[in-house]
């Protein structure tokens, strides 16, 4: 496994302004919130004023008290109160609109970016770690703006507004924060340094164990068969282990901040009625003033405790928006050459000449190999496990690029090319299916949209599976489970093939298609295949000798090289490599 790119660190400025870029998409609904965020706590603001009047009412001794005066005072209260719960409430739900916007665009940005990446990228990287990403990686950041971007634009405010109105009450009484708030912003920073590490780690930590839980399951009948559950069970507790303890390293550090601030905020209010009561003694200050004071000091030290609570899922939305980002950063595959021409009017004769190629380039597996199959001939591949058989046809699909030599169909270059015409150009049928959650007919009819069912049923029928598919509760509706778990192996096989015969393609590629068909079936869909096939390039891919007796051309791969290529007899008759292999086979 290759390493991984998403352990590189970002600076968090650079993060949160790509995240700025989300919100001004919908700069509109942002627009909305602050003007409610700025009306409901303006509102919330006034009433520990009116609170103070109200006291101030209330004059020493008995019978003193200006009724009206307090309860217009306190009326007045309970509306701006009121008004400012439903301007927060039309907010929250603002904010929770415009979330599921962002995270709306940010996964279907991740799920194209998945089909510009190329193939290089998913055999390098977990499956799981990647559905990690668009999924729980997404999900925290969703969370992230939905309350945490609100309450940090709340407190924004609420600070500023009580600041003020502490100043217009007391001036000496403010000087109290001139120590707590410097101690309190100091402490979330060395915090913010210290934990955000730990928040990336634990993302990635939860990619890791999704990537080897993806893995297990799809082998979780090799699993069985080789009796290593206990094996699996302790990898699996490993990597849990790892998880578990990240996240708690995590939640657990990051979880000292709040109290710390609190308790600094405390102090401060400590400080604030002692220096009121001093104040009031010496005639500085009214009982309604100090009273409004304390208020709006706990509505000025609030939100810094509450921006420190939501320090841990801003760090972790962080780095879950990092991890987003570095894989919208990675490099798509290469485009097309800007002369690039799109594939038409295909003969299907593919010529490779001196092809040279590694997936690393410092370790070639295909060093100089040069092919010729004609228009409508059938080309066989065979040779030892990693001869470099399936890295050939990645390079005829253009999956990857040659280090040396070209590849040129009906005489012109791939390269210069567009991949998408090229691509549409081959049907392909490869060992290992792959079927969707959706009907049989969809399944079939995936390649070429618009398709009839008698269409469907012609080729279902040419590769006898229309029998099966017939018995089925539904017929042709018949839905199918993910990967199509519901069916044997031969009839997912079976249907990959029908579905690659509805295309109108002029060149075939088959890599071990009829690996999981029993024998008898098999010749009956190489005859049908022959007769569908007819006048089609086709490239075969084989363990089975058997099955490719009659092909026009076999080509024996051996360390990345052509060491025989001829018919089938011609080569029986060398007595080489093939006729080796043939006869361990049939021995």
């Amino acid at each position: 496994m290759a390493e991984n790119k998403t352990t590189v660190r970002r600076p968090r400025r650079q993060v949160l302004l790509r995240l700025g870029g989300y919100l001004f998409r919908y700069k509109a609904l942002v627009l909305a919130a602050l003007v409610l965020t700025a009306v409901s706590n303006i509102l919330a603001l006034i009433g520990p004023t009116l609170s103070g009047y109200a006291i101030d009412a209330i004059e020493p001794g008995a019978g003193a008290v200006q009724f009206d005066r307090v309860f217009y005072y306190c009326g007045l209260m309970a509306a701006f109160y009121a008004v400012s719960a439903v301007l927060s409430y039309a907010l929250s739900a603002l904010m929770i609109h415009l979330s599921q916007k962002i995270t709306y665009q940010m996964r279907r940005e991740v799920f194209e970016k998945f089909g510009e990446l190329p193939v290089g990228y998913f055999d390098t990287h977990q499956t799981g770690d990647l559905i990690s990403r668009i999924s729980y990686d997404i999900d925290t950041v969703n969370a992230s703006l939905s309350t945490d971007l609100l309450m940090i634009c709340t407190s924004v405010i609420t600070v500023t507004g009580s600041f003020l109105m502490m100043v217009r009450l007391s001036p000496p009484l403010v000087s109290v924060f001139f120590i707590t708030v410097p101690a309190s912003l100091l402490f979330t920073r060395y915090r913010t340094k210290r934990v955000r590490p730990l928040f990336r780690r634990r993302s990635a930590k939860l990619g890791e164990l999704n990537g080897f839980t993806e893995e297990i399951l799809s082998g979780h009948k090799t699993t069985k068969a080789y009796h290593q559950e206990a094996t699996m069970q302790a990898r699996f507790d490993a990597k849990n282990h790892e998880a578990v303890t990240a996240y708690y390293e995590a939640d657990y550090y990051g979880s000292v901040t709040g109290p710390s601030v609190n308790f600094i905020n405390n102090i401060s209010l400590s400080l604030v009625s002692v220096f009121g009561a001093v104040l009031y003694l010496y005639g500085q200050i009214t009982l309604g003033n100090i009273s409004s004071f304390v208020l709006y000091s706990r509505k000025f030290s609030g939100p810094i405790n509450e921006a420190a609570n939501i320090f841990s899922e801003m760090q972790s939305a962080l780095s879950a928006a990092d991890r987003i980002f570095l894989l919208l950063d990675e490099a798509p595959e290469e485009p097309d050459a800007p002369d690039a021409e799109e594939l038409t009017e295909v003969r299907g004769e593919v010529k490779m000449e001196h092809i040279r190629f590694g997936y690393d380039p410092e370790r070639p597996v295909i060093h100089d190999l040069s092919l010729t199959a004609p228009a409508g001939s059938t080309v066989a591949i065979v040779g030892h496990t990693g001869a470099g058989k399936t890295t050939l046809i990645n390079l005829l699909m253009r999956f990857y690029d040659p280090q040396g030599g070209r590849i040129t169909i009906d005489g012109r270059e791939i390269r210069r090319l567009t991949r998408s015409s090229l691509r549409q150009a081959y049907a392909m049928v490869l060992q290992d299916t792959w079927l969707f959650n959706g009907t049989v007919f969809e399944n079939i009819a995936y390649g070429k949209p618009g398709a009839t069912l008698e269409e469907v049923r012609a080729v279902a029928k040419a590769a006898h599976i229309d029998g099966y598919i017939s018995r089925l509760p539904d017929g042709y509706d018949t839905v199918l489970t993910e990967d199509g778990s519901n069916i044997s192996h031969g009839q997912k096989q079976l249907l990959t093939i029908a579905r690659a015969m509805l295309l109108d393609a002029k060149m075939l590629i088959l890599d071990e298609a009829t690996s999981n068909v029993d024998t008898r079936t098999e010749q009956q869909l190489q005859a049908a295949m022959r007769e569908l096939m007819r006048g089609k390039t086709c490239f075969i891919i084989a363990h089975r000798l058997s099955t490719i007796q009659n092909a026009d051309l076999i080509l024996v791969l051996e360390g990345g090289d052509i060491v025989e290529q001829g018919t089938h007899d011609e080569l029986m008759e060398k007595g080489g490599v093939y006729a080796g292999l043939y006869r361990s086979q049939f021995r």
